[in-house]
C-alpha cells in the first residue's frame, strides 16, 4: 500500500457566504467614522483595529511566493488607507473638542503614544514624526515606484513575444487549446500586474501627504481653540492640543509606514477570476500571517503604559484565529480510491518489480498498525515524515511503499531504499515502549520486556498500556509502536538524504528557482553543470547536511564557487566554506559558543603525513588511530551531553569526516576555513594530547590555526 498524501484544501473566504457584504459593509463604517462623532472608547478600538490590519498586510506581504499570491493587494491598501483617514477625521474631532480635558479625552491611545513614545513632549513628537515621513515618502515609496516602473517596462515590451511563443506552440501542436487559453490569461495576468506596478506607491504617497497636512490643522487649530474658545494661555494650548495632536500623528505614522514596506515588497491588484471579497478572505486564510500579529498585540498589550483592554483582547481574537485557520488547514481532505476487482491469475509487472524508492516492509503482526478501520497510525506517522523530510531537504520526496513481507518475522520491520535495507527493527504491537532518556529515577521499580530504542539506542522496557501513567510519572519518555517504527524510519532516511534526490527531483527544484532568479540560474544550470553534475554535486552537499530548503544562497554560493575552479571537491569545500553559518547552526544555538574538539598537532601532521589513497589523494587514517579518535570524540560528546565540532586542516576533513559520520554522528568535522569568524567557540578537549579547554568569545580561523 502507499502512504497517501496529505491534501490541504484553501479556504476560499473567512466568513462564508456572507462575507461578500463586509466590504460593502466596511466602506459605509469609514463614511460614518469620517461624519459622525463618535466616543473615546470607540476610537481606540479601532486604532488597535487598524494596527493589527497594517501587521498583517505585512505578513501576507512577506509570506507570499510571488506578487501575483497577492494580487488584492491595492485594494487592501485602499481601504486601509481610508480606515487611517478616516481615524485621522475622527481623532482630529476628539482632539478639537475634548483637548482642553486632558489626555484622556482623546482616548487612552493617543495619550499612551503622546505621553509613553515621546515622554510627552510634543517638540520630540514633532521630529520622530517627520523622521518617519522622510523614510516613508523619501526612501520606501519613492524606491518602491521606481522599481515598479522599471519591471513594468521590461514586461510590457515582452508581452508581444510571449504572445507569438503561445500561437508558435499551438500551431505546432505543442499545447492544446485549453492551455494555450490559460497560458494567455498567465500572460494577461501578468502584464495587468506590471502595467499597475507604477502606481502602486501612489496611495502611501498621498496619505503621508494628508497626514502631514492634517497635523498642521490640528496644532493651529489646537492654538486657536485652545486660546480664544476656552482661554489658555499659548503654552497651555501646545501643551494640551499640540501633544494630542503628535500623538495622533505617530498612532496613523506607524501603521502607514508598515504598509509602505509592504507596497515596496508586494504589487498592484491585476485582474483575477475571483471577486475582491475571496481574494482577499482566501489570501488572508493563511494561519501564517495571524500568529504575528496574535505575538505582536500581546507584546504591545503587555507594555504598562499601554492600554491592556484594547490590545489584549485584540492579540486574543488574532490567536484565536490563527489557531482555527490552521487546524483547519492541517485537516485532511477525505479521498475514496476505487478499489478494481483483479483476477487470481493476473501478474503485473509492479507485482515483480518494484519502483518505489523508500519501501517499508512489516511482519505479518504488524499490519494492523496499517489498517483504515483502526486509524492507520503508521500510515499517518510516515506520511508527516515525509512532509517533514520534505521541508527539511527542501525537495519533494517520492511517495513511501507500504506493504507486508512473509520474509519478515511478525512483529519485525525493514526500511529499503533502493531494494537494500538501511533499518531493521521489532516492536510489540500491543505495547507501548517506555525509553530511558537520562532522566528516570533510580529504584522506579516499572516492569517490562528490555529493549533498545532503535532510534536512540537508549535502554526501553516494553511496558503494558495500563502501565503508561507510572511510566511517564517515573521519567520515562512513552511512545506508540506506529511512532517508534517512525522515528526509526526518519533517523534512518536522514542519514541517508543524499540518495533520495534525483535528475527528476533537481530539475523540478531548479524549475522552482528560476522564475525567481533565472540569471542565476543560468550561471550554474545546464553550464558549466549539466543535470547530472548539478547531481551529484547537490547530493554531495546533501551528504554534508546542507540542505536545499534555501536554494537561492546555495545556488549563489555554487555560482561563485564554480568561477574559481571546476573540480569537483574544490567546489564543495567552497560552498561548505560560504555556508559554514548553517554547518554550525546545526549544533549550537544562535549566540552560543561552539564546543569545539582539535586534535593534538603532532597527530594531525602524522595524519597528512602518512598515507594517502592514490584514488582520491586523501589521507588514509590508520584503524588504530581511527578507533582512538572515534573513542574520544564520543567520550567528550557523552561528557559534554550535546554536539561537538571537530575543528582540523582543510586536507584532512573529508577523511575525518568519513570516519566519524557512521561511528560519531553527534560530532560535526569542520575544517579551519569553514569555522564562520564571528562564531565564539569553546574549545573542549584535544585528541591526543592533555584535557586543556578554553573559551574564545570571538575567534578567527587563522587564530584558531595557531
Amino acid at each position: 500500500m502507499t502512504a497517501p498524501s496529505v491534501t490541504i484544501t484553501p479556504l476560499a473566504r473567512l466568513g462564508g457566504a456572507t462575507s461578500s457584504l463586509a466590504l460593502p459593509v466596511g466602506i459605509f463604517a469609514l463614511l460614518a467614522l469620517m461624519v459622525l462623532p463618535i466616543p473615546a472608547l470607540l476610537l481606540d478600538i479601532f486604532f488597535v483595529l487598524n494596527i493589527a490590519i497594517s501587521i498583517a498586510v505585512l505578513m501576507v506581504a512577506l509570506n507570499a511566493r510571488r506578487p501575483l499570491d497577492f494580487s488584492s493587494f491595492p485594494s487592501v491598501l485602499l481601504f486601509a488607507t481610508l480606515l487611517r483617514l478616516a481615524l485621522n477625521v475622527a481623532s482630529t474631532r476628539v482632539v478639537l473638542v475634548h483637548g482642553h480635558e486632558g489626555g484622556a479625552a482623546a482616548g487612552h491611545v493617543i495619550e499612551s503614544f503622546a505621553a509613553f513614545l515621546v515622554g510627552g513632549n510634543f517638540v520630540v513628537g514633532l521630529f520622530v514624526f517627520a523622521i518617519l515621513m522622510i523614510i516613508n515618502m523619501i526612501v520606501i515609496t519613492k524606491g518602491a515606484g521606481r522599481v515598479s516602473e522599471v519591471s513594468a517596462r521590461f514586461v510590457l515590451d515582452a508581452l508581444p513575444g510571449k504572445q507569438m511563443a503561445i500561437d508558435a506552440d499551438i500551431a505546432a501542436g505543442l499545447v492544446t487549446a485549453d492551455e494555450a487559453r490559460e497560458r494567455r490569461r498567465e500572460v494577461t495576468v501578468e502584464a495587468d500586474f506590471y502595467g499597475s506596478m507604477d502606481g502602486a506607491s501612489k496611495f502611501v504617497k498621498g496619505d503621508a501627504m494628508a497626514a502631514l497636512l492634517i497635523l498642521g490643522v490640528n496644532i493651529v487649530a489646537g492654538f486657536a481653540i485652545g486660546m480664544i474658545s476656552h482661554g489658555l494661555s499659548a503654552s497651555e494650548a501646545g501643551e494640551a492640543y499640540v501633544t494630542l495632536a503628535v500623538g495622533d500623528a505617530l498612532v496613523a505614522q506607524v501603521p502607514a509606514l508598515l504598509l509602505s514596506i509592504a507596497a515596496a515588497a508586494i504589487v498592484t491588484r491585476v485582474s483575477d477570476s475571483r471577486d475582491l471579497a475571496g481574494q482577499i478572505g482566501g489570501q488572508f486564510a493563511d494561519p501564517r500571517g495571524w500568529l504575528p500579529v496574535a505575538l505582536i498585540l500581546g507584546a504591545v498589550g503587555v507594555v504598562p503604559a499601554m492600554p491592556q483592554l484594547f490590545f489584549l483582547p485584540g492579540a486574543g481574537i488574532a490567536g484565536a484565529i490563527w489557531w482555527r485557520l490552521k487546524r483547519r488547514a492541517a485537516a485532511p481532505a477525505p479521498t475514496a480510491e476505487p478499489v478494481d476487482e483483479i483476477a487470481p491469475d493476473h501478474i503485473a509487472l509492479a507485482d515483480v518489480a518494484d519502483s518505489t524508492l523508500v519501501t517499508l516492509e512489516l511482519g505479518y503482526g504488524l499490519v494492523g498498525l496499517v489498517d483504515v478501520q483502526q486509524g492507520a497510525a503508521l500510515v499517518t506517522r510516515i506520511t508527516g515524515i515525509r512532509k517533514q523530510l520534505s521541508r527539511d531537504l527542501g525537495f519533494v520526496l517520492p511517495q513511501f511503499r507500504i506493504r507486508d513481507s512473509l520474509d519478515l518475522p511478525a512483529q519485525d520491520y525493514v526500511v529499503l531504499m533502493g531494494g537494500v535495507s538501511i533499518a531493521r527493527g521489532s516492536v510489540r504491537p500491543a505495547k507501548l515502549l517506555a525509553i530511558d532518556a537520562g532522566e528516570v529515577r533510580p529504584g522506579h521499580g516499572l516492569t517490562g520486556e528490555p529493549t533498545r530504542d532503535p532510534s536512540f539506542d537508549c535502554p526501553a522496557l516494553w511496558i503494558a498500556p495500563s502501565t503508561r501513567d507510572h511510566a511517564v510519572a517515573e521519567g520515562f519518555l512513552v511512545v506508540d509502536p506506529a511512532s517508534v517504527i517512525a522515528t526509526h524510519a526518519n533517523q534512518a532516511l536522514l542519514a541517508e538524504a543524499h540518495q533520495l534526490l534525483g535528475p527528476d527531483e533537481v530539475r523540478e527544484w531548479v524549475d522552482g528557482l528560476k522564475p525567481r532568479a533565472p540569471a542565476l540560474v543560468e550561471a550554474v544550470y545546464p553550464d558549466p553543470l549539466p543535470l547530472a553534475a548539478l547531481t551529484r554535486t547537490l547530493r554531495a552537499l546533501i551528504a554534508d547536511g546542507i540542505g536545499l530548503a534555501h536554494p537561492q544562497p546555495l545556488f549563489t554560493a555554487l555560482a561563485l564557487a564554480l568561477q574559481k575552479t571546476s573540480d569537483f571537491d574544490a567546489v564543495i569545500d567552497a560552498v561548505r566554506a560560504d555556508m559554514a553559518a548553517r554547518l554550525v547552526a546545526r549544533i549550537t544555538a544562535p549566540g552560543e559558543p561552539l564546543k569545539v574538539v582539535t586534535l593534538d598537532a603532532g597527530l594531525e601532521a602524522a595524519i597528512l603525513g602518512g598515507m594517502v589513497d592514490p584514488a582520491t589523494g586523501q589521507p588514509l587514517i590508520e584503524p588504530d588511530c581511527g578507533s582512538m579518535i572515534v573513542r574520544e570524540a564520543g567520550r567528550i560528546a557523552d561528557a559534554e551531553r550535546s554536539p561537538i565540532a571537530l575543528i582540523v586542516q582543510p586536507p584532512a576533513r573529508r577523511a575525518l569526516a568519513a570516519l566519524l559520520k557512521a561511528r560519531c554522528p553527534r560530532c560535526l568535522v569542520l575544517s579551519i576555513t569553514e569555522l564562520p569568524s564571528a562564531q565564539p567557540i569553546a574549545v573542549v578537549g584535544v585528541i591526543g594530547g592533555g584535557d586543556e579547554s578554553a573559551t574564545i568569545a570571538a575567534p578567527h580561523p587563522e587564530g584558531l590555526a595557531a
